[in-house]
């Protein structure tokens, strides 16, 4: 079985406890994971042409059609910010590295640690204050295509 650990479990998996399980944890915040959780997606070219086209008549994508609604794909949170525009970053937090981010209330938040970005990837408080990669979209009919450049 290939199970996944989180730091935090790692550690108190090791027998540390209380304020030394703190204290490592907050210090070893500088360390990698055996995880990669690279910034750019799956699949990017680094070219100018299409790298991910969605289908909005797709039952995968058609929650797009709803106006504050989002999916993930290749590690890009894209989401309906309005009846005629979208918001793609990518799902990697700028705060830690960690692939924890979602649109909820108008805005992309990583629920690792609270870090908030408005909808052009910009930091919206201190955890997101390096703001986020953002991806261009363009809707064609019922085809929304993002760019990865």
């Amino acid at each position: 079985m290939n199970e996944k650990m989180n730091r935090m479990e790692f550690l108190k998996s090791l027998g540390l406890k209380g304020a030394s399980l703190v204290a490592v944890y907050c210090a070893g915040g500088a360390l990698t994971s055996c995880i990669n959780e690279s910034m750019a997606p799956a699949g990017n070219d680094g070219g100018s042409t299409p790298n991910l086209v969605l289908d909005l008549t797709s039952s995968s994508y058609s929650t797009l059609n709803t106006v504050g609604n989002y999916v993930i794909v290749n590690r890009i949170v894209i989401a309906r910010v309005s009846q005629t525009s979208f918001a793609a970053v990518t799902q990697v937090c700028s705060h830690e590295g960690k692939a924890k981010v979602t649109f909820r209330s108008g805005e992309f938040y990583c629920s690792e640690h609270g870090a908030r970005f408005d909808t052009s990837g910009k930091g919206l408080n201190s955890n997101g204050s390096r703001g986020l990669t953002t991806y261009r979209t363009e809707l064609s009919g019922t085809n929304l295509t993002v760019y990865y450049s």
